[in-house]
């Protein structure tokens, strides 16, 4: 990696740029968002030029810059990159650039602090999908105190144009609810201090041109990747930041007492994920999907259609019960069968047994082997649920070894879900359950793992005679040292990441697993708006979407087959019903949908997310769009005010070219509020109608009007 120090540097990759400039004490970002083009050195000393903004009445008297590292030393009034302090004291870092390195769209900056005694690398990366990746890892050089780390924070620029911000909250079944912001003057934080991203995680923090909508707008966006404690912020200053309006950024969120830097010791920050697109909302969820696609450890065999038995049998594991439903499932065309919680120790209901993962005498006599046996006789793979950083206190390995708990040593607080949390950073607590499940993988062949973690990592230390110390961050890597010994020893092997549903959905838990549970919720008008916002971030085969039963255990809502049925296409398509107790009939409709699934899996797992710009919540137009073809859902939520949905524009088509147009109706036609439907849909349900690609993407086609919690399924195929 050739040296570049003093040089003003450019990185460009698929529409995006990036230009640092090297040549002072602190380099200086000068350019994130649109691509510039290749600018020859004399445009790049034009871009360095004119970045120097005005000297401010009652301010400092050199102008402000916003380097790649900021602090007050800069002038900086808002966050710093990193904070901390030498037992009281060194507060005030001067960081030096010593080196920098240029290695195509690879940047590492080197930094030395004389204040702090600490070394700062920080590594720019720009990936094919023109996504930048920036870490940092900081090493102490000191030879006394240690170095107590607060925080440390990535930080980049925004322009004044980039005036709103959108980002997520909700809870259990309503996971990344959406919502949306002025950006005021002062810091828009959110902090997560859960053990893990949560319901309410913010999932990304966007800004964007005032009103950025799916398929519009000039976007800004960070993901912190990272399944631990997490901080976001967007923060706008009246001086602004430099040349800039504001800066984005986020990073882990350190507890106090946390991170104590030795001689020697490193902190290595996660990594902070950021994208640009001047193509709205799916402009950046395209580039992540990308990002992701290309990785060598994304699943590259067709994603199998599940069966999961938690909202089929809940506990009551009975041998005879499992066949016949596993005999049903492969009738229907299932293709992986998971065996959910309930097949351990004292587990008959969920206050004990956590922790004790051996399989159970009394529910399973012969093991789990007969089970394991007629699934495979079937033709199917097998998984197997567990929650291996979770205990409950009425449990063998509780009992016999209650130091291995996460809390203080005074006394744990309330449970949550009757469990407690397992401190797997304590080495023979992480031997011990690394054991099991690596006996449980031999002894079975499991091809997967459901892997749950269903409480918040609240008052989490190690309980240690000197004084308890703050464990989060340690828990978190130890979870990821278990999934990699995992990985190492069964390649083959797939892990879900599940957190109560959709409590763990992030990019550092997704480098390690194979998919996220969306949400416990199956309830499909809950589910569209989760899957929606879900794949803002996570590509379809990467999130598992499920057909519950007509009745919804979460929300008490009964919903239609086909609403369910095509809901759940859209992802990595899975069961959960208890489909012995169905008629001939409704396994008929189960089959078909199996057989839409096979088809449409390879574009709807390898295919660009596009989402339609609608008036109002009460309809829904999303689609997969690939080179040849493209399937939407046309869905309604609720009633409306309208009778006529108008002239509806269909995103991601090519303009320039001619499409065959049918209606799908393998699993039945939705009802309608309306005497007959448009002509063209009447049609399209007989056979393929052919439409301009300028009318489809420019002009926009009407729609039908559903009914509340309906919806239809529309495919088409470039001529």
């Amino acid at each position: 990696m050739p040296r570049c120090d003093g040089e003003i540097v450019q990185l460009r990759a698929a529409g995006v740029g990036v230009v640092v400039d090297l040549s002072g004490d602190v380099p200086v970002l000068l350019h994130w968002g649109a691509d510039l083009g290749e600018l020859t050195a004399s445009g790049l000393a034009a871009l360095a030029s004119t970045a120097t903004p005005a000297v401010l009445n009652n301010a400092p008297d050199l102008p402000r810059t916003l380097t790649v590292w900021p602090t007050e030393a800069d002038g900086w009034s808002g966050t710093p990159a990193h904070q901390g302090h030498r037992a009281g004291r060194r507060t005030t870092p001067r960081l030096r650039l010593t080196e920098a390195q240029l290695d195509g769209t690879s940047l590492v900056m080197r930094l030395t602090d004389e204040v702090s005694e600490l070394h700062v690398e920080l590594h720019y990366q720009l990936d094919a999908a023109g996504v930048l990746s920036v870490r940092s890892v900081l090493t102490d050089r000191s030879v006394g105190e240690p170095y107590d780390l607060a925080g440390v924070s990535t930080l980049l620029p925004l322009p004044r144009r980039a005036g709103e911000l959108l980002d997520f909250t909700g809870k259990w079944c309503r996971e990344r609810s959406p919502q949306r912001t002025p950006l005021h003057y002062g810091s828009h934080v959110r902090e997560v201090r859960r053990g893990k991203p949560g319901h309410d995680s913010p999932h990304l923090l966007l800004a964007g041109t005032p009103g950025f909508d799916f398929g519009s707008g000039e976007v800004w966006g960070v993901h912190v990747a990272w399944s631990g404690n997490q901080r976001y912020l967007a923060e706008q200053l009246p001086e602004g930041a430099g040349a800039h309006a504001s800066v984005l950024g986020g990073g882990e969120l350190l507890t106090p007492g946390e991170v104590r830097l030795g001689a020697g010791e490193v902190y290595e920050s996660p990594e902070c994920l950021f994208i640009f697109s001047n193509a709205g909302l799916d402009g950046i969820a395209e580039r992540v999907h990308t990002r992701l696609r290309a990785r060598s450890t994304h699943p590259a065999n067709p994603r199998p259609l599940v069966l999961n038995t938690w909202e089929a049998v809940y506990f009551d594991h009975d041998l005879d019960r499992l066949r016949g439903l596993a005999d049903a499932a492969a009738k229907v065309g299932v293709e992986r069968l998971v065996l959910d919680d309930g097949w351990f120790g004292s587990r008959r209901n969920d206050t004990r047994g956590l922790g004790d993962w051996y399989v159970s005498d009394e529910m399973w006599p012969q093991g789990l082997g007969p089970l394991v046996e007629h699934v495979r006789g079937l033709g199917l793979e097998f998984g197997l649920w567990v929650e291996p950083e979770m205990i409950n206190l009425d449990s063998d390995l509780a009992r016999a070894h209650p130091d291995w708990l996460l809390g203080p040593s005074v006394g744990l607080g309330a449970p949550s879900r009757h469990q407690y949390v397992l401190n797997i950073a304590h080495p023979d607590a992480y031997r011990h359950i690394l054991g099991r499940l690596v006996a449980l993988v031999e002894e079975y062949r499991i091809d997967y793992l459901k892997w749950d973690h269903n409480r918040e990592l609240h008052e989490a230390v190690h309980r240690d005679p000197a004084g308890d110390r703050p464990a989060g961050r340690a828990q978190t890597l130890a979870l990821y040292r278990m999934l990699d010994e995992l990985k190492a020893r069964f390649p083959a092997l797939e892990i879900e990441s599940c957190a109560g549903g959709g409590g763990r959905v992030d990019l550092g838990i997704l480098a390690r697993t194979d998919r996220v549970w969306g949400s416990d919720c199956n309830d499909p008008v809950e589910r569209q708006q989760i899957q929606r916002w879900t794949t803002q971030l996570i590509p379809p085969e990467l999130i598992g979407a499920h057909v519950g039963d007509r009745h919804s255990h979460t929300t008490g809502r009964d919903t239609d087959d086909s609403f369910r049925f095509a809901t759940a296409l859209f992802g990595h398509a899975g069961i959960e019903a208890d489909l012995t107790r169905l008629s001939t009939e409704q396994l008929a409709k189960f089959t078909a949908w199996a057989g839409l699934y096979r088809e449409f899996r390879p574009l709807l797992h390898g295919g660009r997310v596009v989402r339609a710009d609608l008036a109002g919540e009460a309809t829904l137009l999303h689609g997969v769009v690939g080179p040849d073809s493209a399937l939407f859902c046309w869905a309604r939520l609720a009633s409306s005010v309208e009778g006529q949905s108008g002239r509806v524009r269909f995103p991601g088509l090519d303009a320039t070219a001619d499409y065959q147009v049918r209606i799908r109706t393998e699993l039945g036609l939705p009802t309608g509020r309306q005497v007959a439907a448009p002509g063209w849909i009447t049609e399209a349900q007989r056979d393929w109608v052919r439409l301009p690609g300028a009318i489809l993407t420019t002009a926009g086609v009407p729609l039908p009007t559903l009914d509340p919690q309906q919806a239809m399924l529309i495919e088409f195929r470039r001529e």
